[in-house]
């Protein structure tokens, strides 16, 4: 688990597609080595690193502050990670420790889908960035909730039926890789998990309205 507060800006080393499976059911899957000495710090084995908001296991570690990750099929369909090359940054968190504080909110590092950041507006000290995302996904956000953008928990300002606004801090423009993401860029979405629960529970019954 993750609370989508961003601990560093890592770049991408490699990103090196493989497939999976054979014949006409092959899938793409992927590897992909990222520098972030930071959290690849103390990272050992099988420990869990957020990359631009998609949990992601340690498969190998460097002696240069380099982590090695698998990425399966579905991440890639899922994510926008398979946009990323060689240098392009990622938003870098490790996961959270029983006794850590809760800066953000509670984030699963799954992914639900792929948004396209639509307009920009600068203020003085922020930014209001307006978000298109699948409409299916629109239903699980809300004014004022919770939402992770590319790994980076933020407050949603407001919601439309295919898009939703966010205003981004100062701290969130420097230290993540929104500050610089321009209209068109793609970006990793995931809902509040809460909501998705409580769907879930009133589809089956489990609770009444």
């Amino acid at each position: 688990m993750f609370t989508g507060i961003v601990e560093e800006v890592g770049a991408v080393v490699a990103l090196h597609p493989g497939t999976t499976g054979g014949g006409d059911g092959a899938e793409q899957d992927a590897r992909l080595t990222v520098r972030g000495p930071l959290v690849a710090s103390d990272a050992r084995l099988g420990d869990s690193i957020a990359v631009s908001g998609v949990c992601l296991t340690v498969a190998e570690l460097g002696d240069d502050g380099t982590f090695t990750v698998d990425v399966m099929p579905e991440s890639l369909r899922r994510t926008a990670l398979g946009d990323l090359t060689a240098g392009s940054p990622v938003n870098l968190e490790r996961a959270l420790r029983a006794d850590a504080r809760l800066g953000g909110h509670v984030v699963q590092g799954h992914v639900d889908g792929v948004g396209t950041i639509r307009a920009r507006r600068p203020g003085p000290r922020w930014d209001d960035v307006e978000i298109a995302l699948d409409p299916h996904l629109a239903r699980y956000v809300a004014e004022k909730g919770s939402i992770a953008v590319s790994g980076v928990s933020l407050t949603v300002t407001h919601v439309a039926d295919d898009a939703f606004g966010v205003s981004l801090i100062p701290t969130t423009l420097e230290a993540t890789t929104l500050g610089t993401l321009a209209p068109g860029a793609r970006v990793n979405l995931e809902v509040d998990v809460l909501a998705k629960y409580v769907e879930r529970l009133l589809a089956t019954g489990a609770v009444t309205r």
